[in-house]
């Protein structure tokens, strides 16, 4: 009986592994593929992953995914952790590092109540100050991403990161998203400020990856509105972020009815050859759930269903 568990588990890891170099072996040449490959994962083994926030060459936090091989929210915890110290960077696409200095230990992490609860070791502070903002964010947005996490606590020593403000609307020494990542200033003047997150693609290694930018800007308008018109023109005066919304796409009308948001574009949502391009419906998507509180994106053309993006659909 024992023998023919062991012979079980020894073929499954043995396939596991099977599948997952498999995967990765497939060539560059279907680099835009590789945005879905964790999606594909999940399908095949049944196995789990995360998002983790990486810093790229040019200091944005990047969004990657790894696998998580437990259900338990402190060992998944663990898992992202593990993958954010600096240990062996060769496990990340060329131009991708971790963010927390090597030798940082993780003494203790609590799950309470919906809050992640993490207390460093004291070598955490000797991160560098120009990277310790992006350190934080990185920690922050990655056990976000987790579910039915609504805040983070980080301890160093038992002790409060005091200088970080609380962002949790009850809760003291919580953050969460609120504390915006690769932020960006476009301000005149102190009225009509409005924090809109963007999410951006930038090719590194021969892959796409996701960019979340937190923009403040003076614009009274509704956050869709901004968040295409940014997709759609502004993003060439971010260096080596790109977004592949044809400049022509226009969003003629949107709605948010039973937690869904319905956007209703003109044909130029369309590529040339007519083909609705994931890099589009998945950089709106991610943008428009980071900014509104719903379950859903509809996408229209002239009032005629293309698409829908659910949250859980997201790679």
């Amino acid at each position: 009986m024992l023998r023919t568990k062991a012979l079980r588990k020894i073929f499954i890891t043995t396939l596991t592994m099977f599948i997952l170099l498999t995967i990765y072996s497939i060539p560059t040449a279907t680099s835009k593929n590789v945005l879905r490959t964790n999606l594909e994962i999940e399908q095949i083994t049944g196995l789990a992953t995360n998002s983790i926030y990486l810093l790229n060459d040019d200091g944005y936090l990047v969004r990657s995914r790894i696998l998580l091989d437990s259900t338990d929210k402190k060992d998944q915890v663990a898992k992202i952790l593990q993958n954010l110290i600096i240990k062996d960077s060769s496990k990340f696409s060329k131009g991708l590092m971790a963010t927390i200095p090597e030798g940082v230990k993780v003494r203790e992490i609590v799950y309470a109540d919906q809050i992640i609860t993490v207390d460093f070791s004291k070598e955490i502070l000797h991160v560098d100050v120009s990277l310790e903002k992006q350190m934080i964010t990185s920690i922050v947005y990655s056990i976000m991403d987790l579910d039915d996490v609504v805040g983070v606590s980080i301890l160093v020593e038992g002790e409060n990161l005091s200088e970080y403000p609380n962002t949790h609307e009850k809760l003291p020494n919580i953050l969460n998203k609120s504390i915006g990542i690769n932020k960006k200033y476009s301000l005149t003047s102190r009225n009509d400020i409005s924090k809109v997150v963007i999410y951006y693609l930038e090719e590194i290694d021969h892959s796409l990856y996701y960019v979340p930018v937190t923009k403040y800007v003076n614009d009274n308008r509704d956050k869709i509105k901004i968040i295409v018109e940014e997709l759609a023109t502004n993003y060439i005066y971010e260096p080596n972020l790109m977004s592949f919304l044809n400049s022509n796409a226009l969003l003629l009308d949107y709605h948010e009815e039973n937690n869904v948001m319905f956007l209703n574009f003109n044909d130029y949502l369309f590529d040339g050859n007519d083909k609705l391009l994931e890099e589009v419906v998945y950089s709106i998507a991610y943008s428009v759930f980071d900014n509104y509180d719903v379950n859903m994106v509809m996408f229209e053309v002239n009032h005629e269903e293309v698409k829908y993006i659910s949250l859980g659909d997201l790679p």
